[in-house]
C-alpha cells in the first residue's frame, strides 16, 4: 500500500472496530466539507458509526461495500444494494460513492466506480442506477463514465446545511 495509489478492497463481514471507525471518519469528513451524502451537519463519529453498523448489519446478502485503503487507513468507499424485487434480479443501486478529502481529484472516484462495476458484473448483475446532486462533481464523473443521464428531481433533498433545497439528477448503466 502506497501514500499515491489507495487499494480498493471488498469490505467482509463482520466489520472489525478499526474499520467501522475508519468509515465513520469518512462519512464525517464528507458530510462537514459539504458533500451530499443523505446526512446533516454537524454529524458526530458517533451518529457515523451507528449508521454504518445498522447499514452493514441490515444490508441485502447481495450487497458489495467497497473500501479504498491508503497508508493511514480508508479513504474511499460504494456500495451496491441488489434490487429487493423477485422481478428485478438483474439490477442494483450504486450508493454512496465517498471519497476522502485529501484524495480527492485524484482518479479514487473513478477508480471505485470501476471497482463496484465489475463486481456488479461479477455477481451477473446487468443494470446499475444510481442518482447524484445536480451540477457536483459526482454527475460529471458518471456522464464521463458512461452512465446515461435519465432527468432531473427538482428540490429532492436538502445540502447538509439542512435548509438549502438541491435537485437530484438519476443515471442508469447497461452492462455487458
Amino acid at each position: 500500500m502506497t501514500d499515491s495509489l489507495p487499494v480498493i478492497e471488498r469490505l467482509t463481514q463482520p466489520v472489525c472496530d478499526n474499520d467501522l471507525r475508519g468509515l465513520a471518519h469518512l462519512l464525517v469528513d464528507t458530510v462537514e466539507s459539504g458533500g451530499v451524502v443523505s446526512f446533516l451537519s454537524p454529524m458526530t463519529i458517533e451518529q457515523a458509526e451507528d449508521w454504518w453498523r445498522k447499514t452493514l448489519a441490515t444490508a441485502h446478502n447481495g450487497a458489495i461495500f467497497l473500501v479504498a485503503r491508503d497508508a493511514r487507513g480508508i479513504v474511499g468507499t460504494v456500495q451496491l444494494h441488489p434490487a429487493w424485487a423477485p422481478n428485478q434480479p438483474h439490477r442494483a443501486e450504486v450508493v454512496k460513492l465517498i471519497v476522502h478529502h485529501r484524495a480527492r481529484c485524484t482518479g479514487l472516484g473513478t477508480r471505485l466506480m470501476h471497482a463496484i462495476e465489475s463486481a456488479a458484473t461479477e455477481a451477473g448483475l446487468t443494470l446499475l442506477t444510481l442518482d447524484a446532486k445536480r451540477g457536483e462533481a459526482a454527475e460529471r464523473l458518471y456522464r464521463r463514465l458512461g452512465w446515461t443521464f435519465v432527468g432531473t428531481i427538482p428540490r429532492f433533498a436538502f445540502d447538509p446545511d439542512g435548509k438549502t433545497p438541491h435537485d437530484a439528477v438519476l443515471f442508469y448503466k447497461e452492462l455487458g
